[in-house]
């Protein structure tokens, strides 16, 4: 393949992959959006709107998993083709839904066809370009997740009935569907999996052997801590922000702004500090984005109006979605490219864990009669552990493709 060629195929797939984050960006958000008008329509306590958020995160742990698993053996591209048929089918049923219990069992197989498509969006993504620019490449696929979420919050805004929601999710299932025939007809498969796997036929190795063979054991947990422990914190306020801002007094419009700047943050924010990550010592970007989260939680929890309340959200999306970046960007390049996708789909499937207990925990915190700022700042140590496992991560050697 020549020079040109190879540069041709990497812009496809990356422009591909961010169209299909920046759709599955907006189905995360889509819930959290809805939520008042689904909960005004279904008479939902908070507990039970926090188990209508964790419901989709939920679905995407065994799919997260199953994905990375299918695409190391039959391909990247037929994977994620796949998962977007599915998220846009059960988008599109959400708006269908009668009762709060079809409600959860439709957003939990959305989360399947969801978690399907992340391990093989970071794949294809980082085997598009050289090792030295991986990074940026899966921090300029993954920034199309946040700004999903702002075409979300404008959709929000601009329904102004206390009872129109569901046409967030017909919005949201369509665009998947459109999108099927661009990638069956301009996706290309990763070569670096085909060169891998020796075309399509060949079996992956062990999950055993591909987390903690040839000393990947110890990467492996550490990845794992901080993607539970980051993922608690990101879908905590994915899920919950539109509320509590809500709670603080703010307007509804006030709301949206709000949750549309944490996403152009967190869009930035993946950019730049993926940017920065292959320029510069990985240990110190990763000391500095996590001093950053911390620093701008604490901001959200004691902002006394709406400017402030604006910034501080948007450093924290900087923060928190750009680490969860890099994050991503980091695991894909601890394991080779033959098995790829399973160590990536098996992290993701374990960060998905907290993806769930961060929106159900604050519920529960919020139905015991906590403060939006006590909530805020209850996810400042879980941020620390986080810290210290991808510290210690960056010292582990890397995966020789």
């Amino acid at each position: 393949m020549t020079q040109r060629a190879a540069r041709g195929g990497a812009v496809a797939t990356l422009s591909l992959c961010f169209a299909v984050a920046l759709l599955e960006g907006l189905d995360l958000q889509s819930v959290g959006v809805a939520a008042p008008r689904m909960a005004r329509e279904f008479g939902l306590s908070v507990a039970q709107m926090g188990l209508a958020f964790s419901a989709g995160t939920f679905g995407l742990l065994p799919g997260a998993m199953l994905g990375g698993r299918l695409a190391d053996r039959i391909g990247r591209k037929r994977i994620l083709i796949l998962s977007a048929c599915l998220f846009g089918l059960l988008s599109i049923a959400t708006a269908l839904v009668s009762s709060f219990g079809m409600l959860v069992f439709v957003r939990v197989l959305t989360g399947v066809g969801l978690g399907g498509a992340l391990p093989n969006l970071i794949a294809l993504s980082s085997e598009a370009v050289q090792q030295k620019s991986r990074n940026t490449a899966v921090s300029v696929m993954y920034c199309g997740i946040p700004f999903g979420g702002v075409i979300a919050s404008i959709v929000g805004i601009l329904s102004m009935g206390d009872t129109e929601w569901r046409h967030i999710f017909y919005v949201g299932g369509a665009g998947p569907l459109i999108l099927v025939p661009l990638l069956l007809a301009f996706l290309p498969e990763s070569t670096a999996f085909q060169r891998a796997s020796h075309g399509m036929n060949a079996a992956p190795a062990p999950i055993g052997e591909v987390l903690f063979g040839a000393n990947r054991g110890l990467s492996t947990l550490q990845i794992w801590i901080s993607y539970f422990c980051t993922l608690i914190v990101l879908y905590f306020l994915l899920n919950w922000l539109p509320s509590l801002m809500a709670a603080r007094g703010l307007a509804r419009a006030e709301v949206g702004y709000v949750q549309i700047f944490f996403n152009i943050g967190g869009g930035l924010g993946a950019l730049f500090i993926g940017m920065l990550m292959d320029r510069l010592r990985g240990g110190v970007v990763v000391a500095g984005m996590y001093v950053g989260i911390i620093a701008s939680l604490a901001a959200l929890s004691i902002a006394p109006g709406f400017a402030a309340l604006t910034v501080s959200a948007f450093c924290a999306g900087m923060f928190v979605i750009g680490g969860q970046s890099v994050l991503y960007a980091l695991s894909a390049a601890f394991y080779p490219t033959a098995m790829r996708g399973t160590g990536v789909g098996a992290a993701v499937a374990v960060g998905r864990v907290g993806s769930v207990v961060g929106p159900l925990a604050a519920g529960q915190l919020l139905a015991m009669g906590r403060s939006s700022s006590t909530v805020i700042g209850a996810s400042i140590p879980v941020t620390l552990i986080a810290a210290a496992a991808a510290l210690l991560l960056i010292r582990r050697p890397r995966a020789v493709d």
